[in-house]
């Protein structure tokens, strides 16, 4: 698989830029984190050559002068809101982040509640945490947020939240996904600072959309795929070209506050430290991209992904159109169609010459695999045993689990369980793999494959269960299914 992407160089480059940004300020900097501090997929998968944990990395170059504030809104824990790419509620990911900071060497110095107005879920989680030993503080809701300067930025407005202890120069503020208040947070300790005699400075660390490559590149249009459900849109920083003479590339959310950040900073600390929203950034990935085309085609296959996921979802009834009807329109615009996506037209044309649900696969090397529907195996089981022998250099036409270990399996299904469908699904398939393993030198030889898989492309004619979905995530292959069910579904 093709780099475009410098890591090594991006890790230096921006810790030193942070290093620089934390220099301006009076030796404490609130940096408001953006995205996923680890398992960045999104940003691997359209800079190819970053790694997931690029960022986390980073931020342990700097473990001696930086510490975590963790910012959970109420609301958010009080309806379980779910991360959707782990299957786990915010307030669960609370406790998940703060054991893998913890456990890098990272210092998480507490946990922020914020838009907190006497939700009990909210009060429970807090009596949780403190009984682990983390330190918990709570901001309020504050009427007229954000256009409310006048009373945000008072004792009635930042004034009334808890003022949080923090002892490192830097205060990374992160949370489990958007929406959870984290710039509040900052302008508020800001507030508490200024009180308390300390400059103390703001910045932001966002890598989507990349400032300093052009406003429809690949990259920039597949971050608004990964954003469609927000309605985010990329624009041209005006107050940054107004003030520079300079075209960068920011976002529709912080282009809309930042008059009314000028407005805080002007009231907290007499003026505003920025001339743009771009100016608040301290993103540093665009000066590391060391072949732009494969960074351009990396992020229009994603940005054909996104269209896929938007389309299942708008299938399966947890979609939205307009999410859909976006995505369809960036497509264009990347100058990108599904075709392009290899293994579509391959499992499609597979499903028309044997009449039944079909898959295909994209190997590390280019070659394309198949799947196919028979009595014994569903299309996508098919796939990852024709995958696996490929990669073992066995022939297709020997069973690495013969006939007669798979039909117990069936009858157990159909006659005890009460399924209807007696074909074995992937992790069913994987079992019996891995079983034949103890006995068979080739079935050993096949199972040993399963870490090449990881970053593999796929694509399914017809819908998966969610048990096939989940086998494919786990293997960390990038799947996408054609927008229809097997079989026509009034009852699911």
């Amino acid at each position: 698989m093709k780099i475009g992407f410098d890591n090594e160089k991006y890790l230096k480059m921006q810790s030193e830029h942070i290093r620089e940004r934390i220099s301006k300020f009076d030796n404490k900097l609130y940096l408001e984190f953006g995205g996923k501090l680890f398992d960045d997929f999104h940003a691997s998968r359209v800079l190819p050559g970053f790694e997931p944990d690029s960022k986390l990395r980073m931020l342990m170059q700097l473990s001696d002068q930086a510490e975590i504030v963790i910012v959970i809104s109420a609301a958010d824990i009080d309806k379980n809101k779910v991360r959707q790419d782990l299957g786990i509620t915010y307030d669960m990911d609370v406790l998940r982040l703060i054991d893998e900071f913890t456990d890098r060497g990272l210092y998480v110095g507490s946990v922020c509640i914020t838009q907190y107005s006497g939700q009990e879920g909210a009060d429970l989680f807090k009596n949780h945490l403190e009984k682990l030993g983390i330190r918990v503080y709570t901001h309020y809701t504050i009427p007229g947020y954000p256009s409310n300067t006048s009373l945000i930025v008072s004792d009635e407005g930042y004034g009334k939240n808890e003022y949080i202890e923090t002892t490192r120069p830097l205060v990374v503020v992160t949370a489990p996904g958007p929406g959870s208040g984290k710039m509040a947070t900052c302008l508020s300790q800001l507030y508490h600072e200024y009180k308390r005699g300390i400059s103390a400075g703001y910045a932001k660390f966002e890598t989507f959309p990349i400032w300093n490559i052009p406003l429809k590149h690949p990259v920039n249009l597949a971050y608004e795929a990964a954003t469609a459900d927000l309605n985010d849109v990329n624009m041209i920083d005006p107050f940054h070209l107004e003030a520079y003479g300079e075209t960068t590339v920011n976002y529709n959310r912080d282009v809309e506050i930042f008059p009314v950040l000028q407005a805080m900073f002007e009231k907290i600390i007499g003026k505003c430290p920025y001339k743009s929203p771009t100016d608040m950034g301290v993103n540093m990935a665009g000066n590391c991209i060391i072949d732009d085309e494969v960074c351009k085609e990396a992020s229009r296959q994603e940005i054909i992904r996104r269209y896929y996921k938007s389309m299942d979802a708008l299938v399966s009834g947890t979609g939205k159109e307009e999410e859909a009807f976006k995505i369809e329109l960036l497509l264009k615009q990347a100058h990108a169609a599904v075709e392009d996506r290899r293994v579509v037209p391959a499992s499609l044309e597979t499903e028309t010459r044997t009449g039944a649900p079909a898959a295909a696969l994209e190997l590390p090397d280019g070659r394309i695999v198949y799947g196919k529907t028979s009595d014994l195996l569903g299309a996508s089981s098919a796939l990852l045993l024709n995958a696996l022998k490929e990669l073992a250099g066995i022939d297709h036409e020997h069973h690495v689990i013969s006939p007669e270990a798979i039909r117990p399996i069936q009858e157990l299904k159909t006659k005890y369980l009460g399924s209807k469908n007696p074909r074995l699904h992937t992790d069913e398939t994987l079992i019996a793999l891995s079983v034949s393993a103890a006995s068979s030198s080739e079935a050993r030889l096949a199972l040993e494959q399963l870490p090449k898989l990881k970053g593999c492309q796929a694509h399914t004619s017809v819908l998966l269960s969610s048990v096939d979905i989940r086998e494919f995530r786990k293997l960390g292959i990038e799947l996408t299914c054609e927008p229809k069910f097997e079989k026509p579904k009034t009852y699911k």
